[in-house]
């Protein structure tokens, strides 16, 4: 090979992406905007040093008062706190995933005539819209206080996070299996059942335990608005200042949290 030969491993390591601002002037203007804009937001924040030294004796107090955890003093509490928690994840799951699907059918354009696609799509649009914060606070008003309230919430947001990415995968289905079923005269519900279900069945499945493990995550939050589970006893133990008792429900929920999530993963890579 002769020296002037082309060396395209050279090439390749000395090759650099374009500037995403080809102009330099403008981009380190754009750059030194950006630099001022965070030093003037900065200083424009008040900040009493003098205040917050003296509050981080309070605060080292607080965080004290988290050790050691109690698991024992109000166990009974935590265990109904949780049991709560876990028959509300796994109802609303249930009914959520099963109210999804026809849902999610209904929203699929490759599915659905348009007057159903649009009905489908806005029952999405509603249920994503608002966080879950905001719909416990409506249930609690129009069901009371407790864990009916959160078990409608994760309900009703099951339904928008399940339903838009079923549909999603249902509009990528390959035409030729499905076409294959419907040539053989199957009906409607045959063809959805042995040409559609089967393509999507993995994704749902996969999807079940991810929403599963973000049920739990939000029952634990909703608590904190009055909608039961393990959340509510945490607010309780904070709001009588039973700091050690909260310390053991954040470890409580911090373990099954992360069971559910590996749960959840390895369900995925199963399926998958």
């Amino acid at each position: 090979m002769s020296a002037t030969a082309f060396d395209a491993a050279a090439a390749a390591r000395a090759w650099r992406p374009p500037p995403l601002i080809s102009n330099p002037l403008l981009r380190y203007a754009i750059y030194l905007g950006a630099l001022a804009y965070v030093v003037l937001g900065v200083a424009t924040v008040e900040v009493n040093w003098t205040r917050a030294a003296e509050g981080m004796g309070r605060a080292a107090g607080f965080l004290g008062g988290f050790f050691p955890p109690d698991f024992v003093s109000k166990g009974d509490d935590i265990f109904e706190g949780l049991m709560e928690s876990l028959t509300m994840t796994v109802v609303s799951t249930a009914l959520g995933i099963i109210l999804s699907i026809p849902v999610a059918l209904g929203a699929s354009r490759n599915l659905a005539p348009l007057p159903v696609y649009l009905f489908c799509r806005g029952i999405i649009a509603v249920s994503r819209t608002f966080q879950e914060i905001i719909i416990a606070i409506v249930f609690v008003a129009m069901v009371g206080f407790g864990p009916l309230a959160g078990m409608l919430t994760l309900t009703f947001a099951t339904i928008g996070f399940m339903a838009k990415l079923l549909a999603e995968d249902i509009e990528d289905i390959e035409r030729a299996q499905a076409e294959a079923v419907r040539a053989t005269g199957a009906g409607w519900f045959s063809w959805i059942a042995w040409s559609v279900l089967p393509q999507v069945k993995p994704r749902l499945i996969g999807l079940s335990a991810y929403r599963l493990d973000i049920n739990f995550r939000e029952s634990a939050v909703l608590g904190l608005v009055g909608a039961g589970g393990i959340g509510d006893t945490l607010n309780t133990a904070f709001d009588r200042y039973e700091f050690d008792t909260a310390a053991a429900i954040l470890l409580i929920i911090i373990a099954i949290v992360l069971a559910c999530e590996y749960t959840s993963g390895w369900i995925r890579r199963k399926v998958q």
